[in-house]
């Protein structure tokens, strides 16, 4: 009877990947929350100013939204910088995210079918981009945010490359 190594080849075993986001990722981070949680908050007291019979109504969402932003500014980013981490090899992207929840993410290289290098207006101010990584699998896209610009250009280059992605339809 033949045996089956259950734990694949040692380059594509579940493991933390290796590399760290850029550090820029963390100030790109704190932005994007204060956005997310300062302009509901701004707008919460500008109402509780303007009309005083709904102040009790907006003292709680007020607090919540305050609280939030103090977490989601001052503690989120540097916990996530903490977290993610990704890594490509010839066999498997690998990648891990998440704050209160981590995942890590392993992806065949053989199952890969798309690879994206995209940039939001909030990366492009920090020089920052994320790689997108799409294979077969129902669960979606390996996405790894807060890569330098050229960092992801190059490893979606290589990773196009390592898959034999051509351009086209492959229909």
């Amino acid at each position: 009877m033949d045996t089956i190594d259950v734990y694949g080849p040692p380059d594509a075993r579940m493991r933390p990947p290796a590399l760290q986001l850029e550090r820029r990722a963390i100030p790109w981070w704190m932005l994007r929350n204060l956005l997310l949680c300062g302009i509901p908050l701004t707008a919460l007291i500008v109402a509780a100013a303007l009309w005083e019979s709904l102040r009790v109504w907006l003292l709680a969402p007020t607090i919540v939204l305050a609280v939030l932003l103090v977490v989601t500014v001052a503690l989120e980013p540097f916990w996530r910088f903490r977290v993610h981490r990704w890594e490509i090899t010839e066999r498997a992207t690998y990648a891990s995210n998440g704050w209160l929840i981590v995942e890590w993410r392993v992806a065949p290289t053989s199952r890969i079918q798309t690879v994206d290098a995209l940039r939001g207006p909030l990366e492009q101010l920090f020089g920052l981009s994320t790689l997108r990584v799409t294979t077969a699998s129902s669960y979606g896209a390996i996405s790894i945010r807060g890569l330098d610009r050229a960092t992801a250009e190059e490893a979606a280059a290589r990773l196009a490359i390592v898959a034999g992605l051509e351009e086209g339809d492959a229909t």
